[in-house]
């Protein structure tokens, strides 16, 4: 009986042992779990504030309709109308042509320009309010008879891009006047369902450029169907009726594929004859 007793009491032991290391495994299981979670909730806050950190430095997003406030060092931005044109002495002009020398151009009103070219007429309305600057630089050209007997050197067709260039007279793509004019960029324009692109409509008068900020200089491109493009590229004017006819034969011929296909010199050859103003 004594060793019955001795068993059963040692037995006993062995049963609260046991129990006891489970509590205890049990209860380093939930301390861990209570580490890791309280480990991953800080690492998501410190995520949370470095990403809005970075974002507001980058990017500060003014309230819808109000101007974006810019960075303490900025320098203020040019009033409209407020031109500065700059000369380019390592691009000197492809054919003479004088430096505008105004600085305060008007910001309303449209003016005149009659191309007669060797397609037909492409008469321009050009709109100061839009780009007042590139306005003025544009009818210096024309008094100075830049444009007289140049050549359109470029006809897009693809998809997305149906425009007309102008003004280079080396018809290379590469020439300019000689100075280059602050980017105006276009407002209004619809935005592509990309949110990178705007259309640029039928009918635009716009300036070329190239992937630099305030290079445009003497080329310019008509739109002859609705065309996609970053709003990176100044919108001056329009074209009318008479004009649009004129530019929709040249785009039936179709272009060289030069630069690739629906890209290259257009296959009727386009020479600007005259540019006058009124």
């Amino acid at each position: 009986m004594v060793a019955t007793n001795q068993m059963r009491r040692e037995a006993a032991k062995r049963k609260l042992e046991r129990q006891q290391e489970r509590r205890l495994q049990r209860a380093k299981r939930r301390q861990r779990i209570a580490l890791i979670t309280s480990v991953a909730v800080v690492v998501v806050v410190v995520a949370a504030f470095v990403l809005l950190t970075s974002l507001g430095g980058r990017d500060e997003q003014a309230a819808p309709g109000a101007a974006p406030t810019p960075p303490p060092s900025a320098a203020p931005a040019a009033a409209p109308g407020t031109c500065a044109f700059t000369p380019t002495p390592n691009e000197p002009a492809a054919k003479p042509a004088p430096v505008p020398t105004v600085t305060n151009a008007p910001t309303s009103g449209t003016v005149a320009v009659d191309l007669q070219t060797s397609s037909g007429p492409i008469p321009l309305t050009l709109d100061r309010a839009q780009a007042p600057c590139t306005v003025e630089s544009f009818l210096s050209l024309v008094n100075a008879g830049y444009y007289n007997d140049t050549p359109c050197h470029r006809l897009t067709t693809g998809e997305g891009l149906k425009v007309l260039q102008c003004g280079d007279p080396t018809g290379t793509g590469t020439g300019g006047p000689g100075y280059t004019i602050k980017d105006e960029p276009p407002t209004g324009l619809a935005p592509d369902p990309s949110g990178q692109a705007v259309t640029y409509p039928r009918g635009t008068v716009a300036m070329a450029k190239t992937a630099a900020p305030d290079s445009g200089g003497s080329q310019f491109f008509l739109v002859y169907a609705d065309s996609t493009l970053p709003p990176e590229y100044t919108v001056f004017g329009t074209m009318d009726e008479e004009g649009l006819a004129t530019v929709d034969k040249v785009a039936q011929a179709g272009a060289d594929d030069a630069n690739g296909p629906g890209d290259g010199k257009p296959r009727t050859a386009v020479t600007i004859k005259s540019a006058t103003a009124s």
